[in-house]
């Protein structure tokens, strides 16, 4: 796995329950992916479809620092 840059930046400034702003960058029917902090991939669970390409508010609501893998809520 190829660790992001900014990816240890973000995890030692970040915790659940922080929110952070992120970039919806695809969809699919249970939500969104989307990016934060440069290039950090995490998924959005949601039933609204923000467009691709638009900028959301993003609570951490689970964060796995072993996995590099991010989930949010929308806040």
């Amino acid at each position: 796995m190829t660790r992001s840059a900014n990816w240890d930046d973000f995890v030692s400034r970040h915790g659940v329950g922080d929110v952070v702003e992120g970039q919806v960058t695809r969809l699919v029917p249970f939500g969104a992916f989307v990016t934060v902090h440069g290039d950090i991939p995490g998924l959005l669970r949601t039933d609204a479809r923000p467009p691709v390409g638009s900028t959301l508010p993003l609570r951490v609501k689970e964060l796995d620092p072993a996995k590099q893998r991010v989930a949010f809520e929308a806040a």
